[in-house]
């Protein structure tokens, strides 16, 4: 069973930082093979895609609304990956849950396999 479980959350002010990891376990579950993604759900709002990143040399992907503020990365050796959020604004608030999938790169929710639980941010005005 994969178990992804992000950390990091958290509520700062309007243009702080914060980074977001998430670590996943599981049997028989190989990383390095999985594109990995960061998604968020606001409140009363559909989730949306952030941002992913490939087990290849891809680029990553990023939502346009976090383009130059928000950089993604993964450490294979240690099965994670992290979300680095700089410049936040109040429309960042939300649960920001990490996600695998095999399906390279892709920007929507469907066509990731396995989920964590959120970690909830909220900046401030």
């Amino acid at each position: 069973q994969v178990q992804l479980v992000e950390s990091g959350g958290g509520l700062v002010q309007t243009g702080g930082s914060l980074r977001l990891s998430c670590a996943a376990t599981g049997r028989d579950f190989d990383f390095n093979t999985y594109t990995l993604a960061w998604f968020r759900q606001a409140p009363g709002k559909e989730r949306e895609f952030v941002s992913a990143i490939s087990w290849s040399d891809e680029a990553p992907r990023y939502a346009n609304s976090v383009k130059r503020r928000f950089t993604i990365s993964r450490d294979n050796t240690k099965n994670a990956v992290y979300l680095q959020m700089n410049s936040l604004k109040p429309e960042a608030t939300a649960t920001y849950y990490c996600a695998a999938g095999t399906y390279a790169m892709a920007t929507l929710d469907g066509f990731y396999d396995y989920w964590g639980q959120g970690t909830q941010v909220a900046v401030s005005s």
